[in-house]
Order: C-alpha cells, then sequence, then structure tokens
C-alpha cells in the first residue's frame, strides 16, 4: 500500500479519531487546530477526549513519527496529498448547519494545496457542499471528495478501524479511488459513488436510527398504557432479519451530537427540494413528546400529590452524558429533561463517572449539582433517576442507596437496571415501557396509573 501524506484539520471526536487511524494504517498525517494550548497537549500525546483506545492509538503514531500536531491549517497542507476537513458544523439559530469553520478553512488553504491534492469532507455537511465547496476553491487542478464519518462516540476508535463500509463520492472517479486507496488496508466493503449521493447516505442512516429509536419509544408508551412489556416486545422484533435488534431500546429520547442536527439538516434539504417529509417530521415531534412524557413520569414517581409535585423535591440524578462511554453533553436528553425538572422547583444532584469535577471540571449544567459519588447524590433524595446507561451503574450497593434515599424509588428511564435486585434491597423500580417492581412495604409509592 502507498504511503500516503494526509492533513487532518480539526482535532475533535471526528479528526483526532481519523487522524490517529491513518496513521495507524501507515500514513503520514499531519494533524492541525486553531487552540496552541490543544495543539501542544496532543503533541505530548495527552488526550483530553474520553474515547476507548484513542490516547494509545495517538501515542503509537506519535512515537513512530507519523503523526503530528501543527497550529493552523496552512501549516498542515504543504507536503499533503490528501487533505480532510473534521472542523466543526453546528447548528444555527434558524437550523441550517453552520459552515463558518468549514469555508474558513478553505479559504485558509487555498493558496497552498498542492497541485493534483484531493481536499475530503469528512465533517457532516450539506447535499452539495462538494460541489459549493469547488467553486469556492476555484482550483481546478484540485478535486473534493465526501467521505462522510460513520463513528459513534465512545468507540469511535474501533469503527473507524472496523467499518460496516467506506463511503467515497465524488465527480472524478479518479479522485474517489485516491481517497479509497487510503483505506486499503481495512476489511471492509468500499462504495464508490458520486459528492452528493455520499453527503445524503451520512443523513439518510442518521435519520433512519432516529426513526427507529421514535418508533419504540411510542410502542414503549403504548406498552405502559395496555400492560404490555416492552423488553419482550423489543426481544421479537429484534428476531426479525428484516428489522434487526439495534436501536431498539427505549429511552429518555434521542440527543447527543449527531441526530438531533441530522434530521434538522434532513428535513431542510427535503424542503429545498419542495418534500414535505412527514415521517422524519413525526420522529422529531415523538422525541420532544418522549422527553416531556419522561419527565411528567418522574413528577409522578418522585413528587408530591400537590398541585406543584416537584417544587422543593430534592433528586438523585445517576448519567448526564446522552449515552454511556462518552462525556459528551451535547444535546443529551439527560441535560433537557433535568433542566425543565430544575424548572419545575426540584432540586437536582448527579453522578456522572465521565464528569469529575476535579482537574477538568465539566460545563456546568444549568440547575444541576455534579458531585463525585453516586452515594453522595442520592443522599437525602425523594428519588433518583437513571438518564444514562453506564454499566457500573448496575453494580452499585443498592442496600447503602437504600439507607441514603429519603424515598426508596427510582426511576429507570433505559429499563438499565436489575428489577429483582433493586427489589431486594426494598427500592421500588420505575422503568420505561413495563410495569413498575414495587415492594410490598410501607411508605413506597404504588404502582402508577396507567
Amino acid at each position: 500500500m502507498r504511503r500516503h501524506n494526509i492533513a487532518v484539520i480539526g482535532t475533535g471526536y471526528v479528526g483526532l479519531t481519523a487522524g490517529a487511524c491513518l496513521a495507524s494504517l501507515g500514513h503520514r498525517v499531519v494533524c492541525a487546530d486553531v487552540d496552541p494550548a490543544k495543539v501542544e497537549r496532543l503533541s505530548r500525546g495527552e488526550v483530553t477526549i474520553r474515547e476507548e483506545s484513542l490516547p494509545e492509538l495517538v501515542r503509537a503514531g506519535l512515537d513512530s513519527g507519523l503523526l503530528t500536531f501543527v497550529l493552523g491549517a496552512g501549516e498542515a497542507v504543504r507536503e499533503a496529498d490528501t487533505v480532510f476537513s473534521c472542523v466543526g458544523t453546528p447548528m444555527s439559530q434558524d437550523g441550517d448547519l453552520d459552515m463558518t469553520a468549514v469555508d474558513a478553512v478553505i479559504d485558509e488553504i487555498r493558496d497552498r494545496l498542492r497541485p493534483g491534492c484531493v481536499l475530503v469532507t469528512k465533517s457532516t455537511v450539506p447535499v452539495g457542499t462538494a460541489a459549493r465547496l469547488t467553486r469556492r476553491l476555484g482550483r481546478p487542478d484540485v478535486q473534493v471528495a465526501s467521505n462522510p464519518e460513520f463513528l459513534r462516540e465512545g468507540t469511535s476508535v474501533h469503527d473507524f478501524l472496523h467499518p460496516d463500509r467506506v463511503v467515497v463520492g465524488a465527480e472524478s472517479r479518479e479522485a474517489a479511488e485516491h481517497v479509497a486507496a487510503l483505506y486499503a488496508k481495512l476489511d471492509a466493503p468500499m462504495m464508490i459513488t458520486d459528492a452528493a449521493s455520499a453527503e445524503l447516505i451520512k443523513y439518510a442512516a442518521n435519520c433512519f436510527l432516529a426513526v427507529k429509536l421514535s418508533y419504540v419509544n411510542v410502542i414503549a408508551e403504548l406498552c405502559e398504557r395496555v400492560g404490555a412489556d416492552i423488553g419482550q416486545v423489543t426481544t421479537a422484533l429484534g428476531m426479525d432479519h428484516r428489522i434487526g435488534g439495534a436501536f431498539l431500546r427505549p429511552g429518555p429520547g434521542w440527543g447527543g451530537s449527531c441526530l438531533p442536527k441530522d434530521t434538522r439538516a434532513m428535513l431542510r434539504t427535503a424542503e429545498s427540494a419542495d418534500i414535505d417529509f412527514r415521517l422524519l417530521r413525526a420522529a422529531i415531534d415523538a422525541n420532544v413528546h418522549q422527553r416531556e412524557r419522561i419527565t411528567d413520569k418522574i413528577a409522578r414517581v418522585c413528587g408530591t400529590d400537590s398541585a406543584a409535585p416537584l417544587d422543593g423535591v430534592r433528586l438523585g440524578v445517576l448519567g448526564l452524558t446522552f449515552k454511556a462511554g462518552t462525556d459528551d453533553l451535547r444535546d443529551s436528553p439527560a441535560t433537557a429533561i433535568a433542566q425543565e425538572l430544575s424548572r419545575l422547583g426540584a432540586e437536582l444532584v448527579a453522578y456522572d463517572p465521565a464528569l469529575s469535577t476535579g482537574s477538568h471540571p465539566p460545563e456546568p449544567v444549568p440547575g444541576v449539582t455534579i458531585v463525585d459519588d453516586p452515594y453522595q447524590a442520592a443522599k437525602g433524595a425523594a428519588g433518583l433517576v437513571l438518564f444514562t446507561e453506564w454499566p457500573e451503574f448496575r453494580d452499585l450497593d443498592w442496600g447503602r442507596m437504600a439507607a441514603v434515599l429519603d424515598r426508596a424509588v427510582i426511576v429507570d428511564t433505559r429499563n438499565h437496571l436489575d428489577p429483582e435486585a433493586l427489589r431486594a434491597a426494598r427500592i421500588a423500580w420505575h422503568g420505561v415501557g413495563v410495569r413498575p417492581v414495587v415492594h410490598p412495604a410501607p411508605g413506597l409509592p404504588s404502582p402508577e396509573p396507567r
């Protein structure tokens, strides 16, 4: 396999993973960022992103000399035959993607790119971006390609090195094959297509997952109404090879850095093509409803019988990140629901294993006090709420939890815990889409009305 000289612009979740993994495949990779302190830390092998195997991969790249970090995109692209744009594309106030950073990179590197270089968009970008960037570049000797990432936070290294497929899109077959060759060492299906199709593939995949998650959350609500068990229902659904078991777990709603942004962007793309994507709009609406429904459930289970059931009620919270395995709070359903509970008068104390208050304290979550001990979060609380499915939560000392709680009750929004273990600890368990498991002892709340 030919060794390529690659520049990666941006060292967030996508850029740092891509750079470290491409170096591990034998390429020379220069990663660029605009933050001098971050470049200095990464040059020392210090990785603050919580990603399994990523720190080890970065240090291995540095030790081999195949991975380096520099300040500024212009410095990174001097010798590159391939440039990956991995800068952020956040959602703006009006629902469009903010392409300011992408365009700034293009303007910075336009006159520094080598003839024959291929510019690759790795960040999630609107359909038509490759064509627009080609015009903005104004360099007929530089081709633009789309190579969307399909990485899950927390397992991004594994996903990069063991992909379900690699998608490359470009108007030039030669440019697409150039990018595809970077992945020659990976045992993965390779799909070469046009740029617009590659850009749309990413959105189509994520929006399908959002629809699937919203669907199962509505089915869970129906289970509660009719007395069915969502676990039994989804197990049977997953046995159907046409459906599969992935993304069939109910929860507090979907969130994170991708699905909310990508669903909104897909709606924008559909509207621009004069298509009313009602199915996707309904999935977004269902997700909003799920967060509201979980908020109401918590108020019923943990609140009082007054007109303002959560006013002055202390709640313990287990997990704030949008999923286990990451320290990412972006558009987390946990933080959204927690802030609504706070607005309703609840006092929230939260513990999340990814959010230490020590040397790198997390960004503050309005209305929530973050502590470094799960039992401290539970102490004196009128109930616990589990938002994030961290594996270590299953191994907590539930007898100790029962002793420190003011009311021994938990709302498990992920159906993550063992109800029988909680029953044995004399803690009432309220899941999603299932009947409550309540120990028949005085002082515990009765099962929820249907």
